[in-house]
């Protein structure tokens, strides 16, 4: 298992959340971005700069990634093709997408951007909160602890 992280939008929490599991259970995690990031020296920590575009560290990421690995994103389209190649997706508030939940979340997602399109205030997402971050971190050792074999 290899860990990939949707890196351009991903909280400075769970970053550091994810810096601590990758040396602590020695498992490869990229950090993928259209920007350099400073990442803390580690033999299992790496960033993967790609060029500016839309999607494009997105695709990088569905490119590289193989059944069995974890992606991190709240990128539902993301998510969307990540669980039908046998990887995992998880949110960066704690939500896994999984092969029972992820049409039902696309559509809601698409409903959505619909409502906006037509000039309905959604609202959008609440701020990042300590009860997001401990749901991530719950999950994500979960999700180790079950799949990933040093």
């Amino acid at each position: 298992m290899k860990i990939w992280v949707d890196a351009d939008a991903c909280p400075i929490p769970i970053k550091e959340i994810l810096y601590k599991a990758a040396d602590k259970r020695q498992i490869q995690t990229t950090f993928v971005a259209n920007q350099k990031l400073q990442l803390p020296r580690s033999a299992f920590i790496h960033m993967l700069h790609v060029g500016a575009g839309f999607d494009v560290a997105d695709q990088k990421i569905v490119a590289l990634m193989q059944a069995g690995d974890l992606v991190i994103t709240s990128d539902i389209p993301l998510a969307a093709e990540v669980v039908p190649k046998g990887g995992f997706a998880l949110s960066v508030r704690g939500e896994l997408f999984t092969n029972d939940n992820i049409r039902a979340r696309l559509n809601l997602r698409d409903f959505m951007d619909e409502l906006r399109q037509t000039g309905v205030n959604t609202g959008g997402q609440a701020a990042f909160s300590h009860t997001d971050r401990q749901a991530f971190a719950n999950h994500l050792d979960r999700i180790l602890t079950k799949h990933h074999k040093p």
